[in-house]
């Protein structure tokens, strides 16, 4: 498939104070797109845009606000005059057994990357189809395979693929190509705020090679900005996540049998866990939906 230039293009990426969000915007810009940071950090958020090699703007918005989302499109519309690129990437994570959850915890997960990312499309789509653009919606190995200690994360990331997929078939006799971008274990906040938990990190350390590391973040988003020049269907952060879709059909009988072992193993170690959201952009999110309660 051709590579369509950026240069000019508008892009829209959410959950772009860090992270994969904060270097995709930075990669887009210097490719020459007018980039729009969306996100919960308005302070981060104007930092990265000061820094970024073009034309660029910040929003403050949750995502899951239709109300806030539907603003946001038609603010950057006028601010930009379109959007060809719309990067769903916010997303929140949670970590432990299901049973000792924390029941708003593992809801807002499934709150912010699934029906954040549907929310999300909602309000862009209508520009998008004005352009004939591209919607990249961010997944995960999580969607391709199950994990124990990840019910929310995983359920959340399947869903979101399922979505994407379906999206796709409906929008593209407008012109819309909708991708689904997935991404393993990758060096970034959230990353590095579930490896805080002695368990989870030892867990993730016994899974089989290639799927026990952490990857650098700059090739997987060198991988997602090559992705979105082709208006790719599927993009893979990592070279070998390809091979897991021929694949995927046997790993929850696989991962059934060696995960009932390992749970086994770790069970006395399980009480006390952190049932919170993970890392900077959980903590971000937290203070942000407690500023809206007070």
């Amino acid at each position: 498939m051709s590579k369509v230039g950026l240069e000019g293009r508008v892009a829209v990426v959410t959950g772009a104070a860090r992270g994969v969000g904060e270097l995709l915007a930075r990669k887009l810009s210097a490719r020459g797109a007018k980039v729009a940071l969306v996100g919960l950090e308005p302070d981060v958020l104007k930092q990265v845009s000061g820094r970024l090699h073009g034309d660029s703007g910040h929003w403050y918005a949750d995502v899951t606000d239709h109300e806030a989302m539907t603003r946001v499109a038609a603010e950057v519309k006028e601010r930009f005059g379109k959007v060809d690129i719309v990067v769903a990437n916010a997303g929140v994570a949670t970590g432990g057994p299901f049973v000792d959850s924390d029941p708003d915890a593992w809801r807002r997960v499934i709150e912010v990357n699934l029906i954040g990312s549907a929310v999300t499309a909602r309000a862009f789509l209508p520009v998008l189809m004005e352009s004939r653009g591209y919607l990249l919606q961010i997944a995960s190995l999580a969607a391709i395979t199950p994990a124990p200690m990840m019910t929310a994360y995983c359920a959340s990331k399947s869903g979101v693929e399922a979505y994407a997929h379906s999206l796709r078939a409906e929008v593209g006799h407008r012109g819309v190509r909708v991708g689904v971008g997935y991404l393993s274990w990758t060096d970034t906040d959230m990353v590095r705020g579930a490896d805080q938990d002695e368990v989870m990190r030892e867990l993730r350390q016994r899974l089989p090679w290639p799927s026990n590391k952490t990857y650098p973040l700059g090739p997987a988003v060198d991988r997602i900005v090559a992705g979105i020049e082709r208006r790719s269907s599927h993009v893979y952060g990592q070279w070998w996540l390809r091979g897991m879709q021929g694949v995927r059909g046997c790993l929850p009988g696989i991962i059934g049998t060696v995960g009932r072992r390992e749970m086994q193993r770790f069970a006395p170690r399980l009480q006390g866990m952190r049932t919170g959201l993970v890392g900077a952009g959980g903590a971000a999110d937290e203070e942000a939906r407690a500023t809206q309660r007070s």
